[in-house]
């Protein structure tokens, strides 16, 4: 099912507008190496592929797993042959999966070939180049950013795979409700989509083969592979989450109680069912972010710093290891003492600007730092707080119309008692004042 031209490829759309590089590479047969960089599954391979086909290029894979410099030095010394060859030259595409596997000394020995054009360098990674690959064959190449699939992408490949004469030339058919568990357990990755699809319909078929009538009646004409054939083809039991309609919403909804909650098996579980369910890990590391500060706060401030790592690492590793790192932060989170005291504060801030009371600032708080300020009375009288002991000068910092209005209401929990203590004595030497 490997799409052979660039108009049969699903997905990135964003690098085959007319005109783009990728096209003018396959459809003007122009030289030039390309880097290609996303999630597994998006087509890294398939380009490779099309590139050599299209554009009548002998094509030679390796694997940076396996492949060491030997390998590499002989792919360029047979495409300098070739390219030297009486009688026309042929081109070669070198395809290297996975070329952040390669050491620098690997990476070092494609220059050649790549400087002089011997090979067109087709080189897959799924991690970030400018920290993987060496520069010198980075700035030799073209980048290309890969991204993830989306459901609608992958619903496509599917239904090209149950009709297509090269799958399962219209002889199966998919129930709506094993489609959708496909497509969640897929994640964006199209291989895994249809190896998926191949397993179960090896299942259904030997299923229907079980159940024909010993008295020879015809067999149906489509055979249908339903959710429970799905489920025991890949050994995955469907989770009942539903990520276009209300249980999204709420299982979501219960993980972040449960972490405000500070159960933290609980929120654990509604982990597990969304990771099960194949949810975007993005989603989760957005909402624990969110979480950090709205439901945990000063009451712990590094727990912010907990969930952005999180998000940093589902980012950097992906899926299926990313699951550790989210745990992590939730288990963090729900036994984090909690404060919603940050947003009452930022709400309540809102809600009087909202109101129109957003005042003047005060004339000593103003810019000074330009000609004609001091004779306006721009930063007459300001008091640099540096200059106190107590590193805070009793004089009004906020408009006329919410001078002493306590935004920030801080609790008595975690950490957030010792800010307690410090803004109340912060407050009383603000408002000291003549």
């Amino acid at each position: 099912m490997r799409p052979r031209t660039l108009d049969e490829l699903v997905g990135q759309q964003h690098l085959l507008a007319p005109g783009s590089p990728l096209r003018r590479l396959v459809e003007g047969d122009q030289p030039m190496s390309l880097l290609l960089w996303g999630p597994p599954g998006t087509g890294k391979t398939t380009i490779a592929a099309v590139v050599s086909h299209q554009t009548n290029r002998k094509f030679v894979e390796l694997s940076a797993v396996t492949a060491g410099v030997k390998d590499v030095r002989q792919v360029i010394d047979a495409a300098r042959r070739e390219l030297s060859r009486p009688g026309g030259a042929v081109e070669t595409v070198l395809f290297i999966d996975e070329v952040h596997r390669f050491t620098k000394a690997q990476q070092d020995a494609l220059l050649p070939g790549v400087e002089n054009r011997w090979v067109t360098l087709v080189a897959a990674t799924t991690e970030n180049p400018f920290f993987s690959v060496i520069s010198p064959l980075l700035s030799r190449s073209l980048l290309l950013t890969l991204e993830s699939l989306t459901d609608d992408d992958i619903a496509v490949l599917l239904d090209r795979a149950l009709t297509d004469e090269r799958g399962l030339n219209g002889e199966f058919e998919l129930a709506p409700d094993a489609k959708d568990h496909l497509l969640r357990m897929a994640g964006g990755d199209a291989r895994r989509a249809l190896t998926y699809l191949e397993a179960a319909a090896g299942g259904a078929k030997a299923k229907a083969a079980a159940e024909q009538p010993v008295d020879g009646e015809e067999e149906p004409r489509t055979i249908l592979i339903d959710l429970k054939t799905l489920e025991t083809a890949v050994d995955r039991a469907a989770v009942r989450y539903d990520r276009a309609g209300d249980q999204h919403y709420d299982v979501t909804s219960a993980m972040i109680k449960s972490i405000r909650g500070s159960d933290v098996d609980a929120a654990m579980h509604y982990l597990a069912r969304m990771v099960e369910a194949g949810e975007d890990p993005r989603f989760i590391a957005r909402r624990l972010v969110i979480s950090a500060s709205e439901d945990i706060g000063m009451g712990d401030p590094t727990a912010l710093g907990v969930a952005i790592a999180a998000a940093d690492a589902v980012q950097l590793i992906g899926m299926p290891e990313a699951r550790i790192n989210l745990a992590q932060a939730v288990v963090a989170l729900a036994l984090a003492p909690k404060s919603n005291a940050v947003i009452t504060a930022i709400d309540a801030a809102i809600a009087d600007v909202k109101a129109g009371k957003v005042g003047p600032v005060p004339p000593h708080l103003r810019d000074a730092h330009y000609a004609g300020a001091k004779k306006i009375g721009h930063g007459a009288s300001y008091q640099y707080s540096h200059n106190d002991p107590r590193g805070v000068v009793p004089q009004q910092y906020a408009p006329d119309v919410v001078d002493r209005v306590d935004y920030y209401q801080p609790t008595r929990r975690g950490g957030e008692a010792a800010y307690a203590d410090r803004v109340a004595a912060i407050r009383k030497i603000l408002r000291d004042r003549k």
